[in-house]
């Protein structure tokens, strides 16, 4: 079973070929059906042997397909003071990109 960590939105995800997964929203027009390129590798094992970035792998690329812009459950943020009539409350929904992983290269 080959596997890769790829880095994107500043964090790190374990992927392998079929699978899906769900990113943080990436910089620039996106639509549904685009090829994503993921270039900052950081680690691929094809079951043999492992290589290991330093801290990217040279030439290492992981493939994928958008299936999905959204947007995630709302989380409230609540400040509160107590006896000072303080309170205030928001909500917020953090955009998401859902990707399936076509090949490891």
């Amino acid at each position: 079973m080959e596997f890769a960590v790829i880095k994107t939105g500043g964090k790190q995800y374990k992927v392998s070929a079929g699978e899906t997964i769900k990113i943080e929203k990436m910089l620039g027009d996106w639509k549904v059906g685009d090829k994503v390129v993921f270039s900052e590798v950081l680690l691929v094992d094809n079951g043999k042997d492992t290589t290991i970035g330093t801290p990217l792998i040279d030439g290492a690329k992981v493939e994928a397909t958008l299936i999905e812009i959204g947007r995630n459950k709302t989380i409230d943020v609540i400040k509160y003071k107590q006896k000072s009539r303080y309170f205030k409350k928001n909500g917020h929904r953090q955009p998401f990109f859902k990707v399936t992983i076509d090949a490891i290269k």
